[in-house]
């Protein structure tokens, strides 16, 4: 998925989803006064006691850990820098804190820079940015302090957003504890105990969750102590992701399919954020589906965001979740034009000897993601939209094609194949979903690839209904269509499905039916997968940065649409 525009579409996508793994939590309550009842006495929690595997830049390091920089950013659809996308503890617990809290921590070996990040929600990751939740940011540089906060409102710029809050204090002694402390409706912020800043509370934290993260910018440092309290009376727990609890479901769309034909997947994209954080999305997302394809977790830029580091934490919390669940894992993707690190676009390729290095690393990158997902992926992107956006048929001359020519699809395919033979490889494309001249293209470039040594199993048709009165897909176009590539020896998986709203709730339905039953219909059509879950967290941007909410999947704010109600028709026959 990446920067779209197919068949007369004019928005870009950019959508998100989350994951989370189970993982065990220890907490520890502490009295505050050994006279006290367990009443009067409050709740300390230590933050650190906790499972952070799946949190990147993060390691243990004694009774503390020890924080890195990992560079992580969200590339923008022309390749740019993006926004900063640092990591927050999804995988692991959060705080329920309905009352009066206080969180403190003490940063020690500050080599550069140090933040902590305490959030009432986990912010919306899409394709091309990042939806700054209501919270508070503490960066420690020297003896500075900045205090930033963001009351979780849109900017007119949603990729730069700007705190409601933002000063700047010095600090008597930088190793010094800083506190957090809200009380009714103020926030205290404090080192050392002599208060810094005191300020409204507003609508931050107004959801009575806490979610934390730790990040460098640039540099290190160590977490000796991170807790948080709250007196006597006052709740505070600790909680788990919500995707912990949720169950597949005996009726759910998977399950109907598995009775139609027991080898077909029912699929969505899905993200790490609200499978963590909303209980209905997690378990909408785990009682309906089989199988997940990752929003952004295992594209390039957020699998190895600096070159030769590798920051899988992420990604293998989703996969740890669908595990778990039972869920098969369509992974997405290796070489694609949009989704690359910046150090990953600009390798060199001057010179036959720059050439011959670039393709040393790149090759590398494969082997290394690969291998570290081997045996765990049921099938893989390993060519992502390789044709123009503009809906042509030439392949983009992106760094895999500068570096190896057009034949690149084969190297990344063998290079697939040697560090998991077992894994089905998939060339995914935008636009070809009905026959014609791109159609044409992908059938072609997937056989050559083949042709030339690869191994492509298949083609995904991602289905992307953007405007009903250009995109829509007819059932004869798709028969066509699933004829062509299995004539060909090729399987297909409709990869993105999604159709917008905007002609109505009974359009967006009948198109939703159509798409999938005349996959069900054919064997060469072997999964079915909508590009999310629902449309609480389905945003896009317009060319001037504004902020839409999507009206194009299964689920509304928890609810199924009739788009749902449709597709189980389908399936029950």
């Amino acid at each position: 998925m990446g920067s779209l525009t197919p068949r007369g579409a004019t928005r870009p996508r950019a959508l998100s989803v989350v994951s989370m793994a189970t993982a065990g939590i220890l907490f520890a309550l502490v009295g505050c006064g050994s006279t006290d009842s367990p009443s009067e006495r409050g709740t300390v929690i230590d933050l650190l006691q906790q499972d952070w595997r799946h949190v990147s830049g993060i390691v243990a390091d004694g009774d503390g850990v020890r924080v890195t920089a990992t560079g992580r950013r969200i590339v923008e659809q022309d390749g740019g820098g993006g926004q900063p996308n640092p990591p927050i503890n999804l995988a692991g617990t959060h705080l329920v804190a309905s009352g009066e809290f206080s969180l403190r921590v003490s940063f020690t070996d500050v080599t550069a820079d140090a933040t902590l990040a305490v959030y009432d929600s986990p912010p919306v990751i899409a394709d091309e940015f990042r939806i700054e939740p209501a919270g508070l940011q503490l960066t420690l540089r020297g003896d500075d302090l900045r205090i930033a906060v963001f009351d979780g409102s849109p900017p007119p710029d949603v990729t730069d957003p700007q705190p409601v809050h933002d000063a700047h204090v010095t600090v008597i002694d930088p190793e010094a504890e800083l506190s957090v402390h809200r009380s009714g409706d103020r926030l205290e912020i404090a080192s050392g105990g002599e208060t810094l800043s005191a300020l409204p509370l507003g609508d931050v934290f107004g959801s009575g969750e806490l979610w934390w993260g730790l990040s460098s910018e640039e540099g290190s440092f160590t977490v000796r102590s991170l807790t948080a309290a709250a007196p006597g009376g006052t709740a505070l727990t600790t909680a788990g992701p919500a995707a912990a609890d949720a169950e597949p479901s005996s009726n759910g769309l998977q399950a109907l399919a598995a009775r139609a034909r027991p080898d077909f997947l029912m699929g969505a994209a899905v993200a790490l954020g609200p499978l963590a954080s909303d209980a209905e999305y997690a378990n909408n997302l785990v009682g309906a589906f089989g199988a997940v394809t990752p929003e952004n977790a295992m594209k390039p830029q957020a699998l190895s965001p600096r070159q030769g580091e590798y920051t899988f934490e992420e990604a293998d919390a989703l996969l740890d979740l669908a595990e778990s669940k039972g869920i098969a894992v369509h992974g997405h993707t290796i070489a694609f034009t949009e989704a690359m690190p910046r150090w990953m676009q600009e390798l060199p390729t001057g010179s036959e000897q720059d050439r011959q290095a670039s393709a040393e690393v790149l090759l590398d990158y494969v082997t290394t993601v690969v291998t570290h997902f081997r045996g765990r992926l049921a099938s893989l992107d390993v060519v992502n939209e390789p044709f123009d956006v503009d809906q042509g048929t030439r392949l983009q001359e992106n760094i895999w094609h500068r570096v190896f020519g057009p034949a690149y699809p084969q190297v990344v395919s063998q290079a697939v194949h040697d560090a998991d033979p077992n894994v089905r490889q998939f060339i995914n494309e935008n636009g070809a979903d009905v026959p014609g001249p791109r159609q044409d293209a992908l059938l072609q470039l997937a056989l050559d690839t083949n042709d030339q040594g690869g191994h492509i199993d298949g083609v995904g048709l991602q289905a992307h209904v953007y405007d009903l009165e250009t995109d829509a897909i007819s059932a004869d176009d798709l028969a066509t269509t699933f004829d062509s590539f299995a004539d060909a020896g090729l399987v297909v998986r409709i990869s993105e499905n999604d159709v917008t709203d905007s002609e109505g709730q009974d359009a967006q339905a009948d198109q939703y039916a159509t798409v999938l039953a005349a996959c069900l219909r054919s064997e060469a059509c072997v999964s079915y997968t909508t590009w999310g879950v629902d449309d609480r967290f389905d945003w896009w941007i317009d060319d001037d940065r504004g902020l839409h909410q999507g009206h194009d999947l299964l689920f509304d704010d928890g609810e199924p649409t009739p788009a749902y109600d449709a597709v189980r028709r389908v399936l029950a026959g």
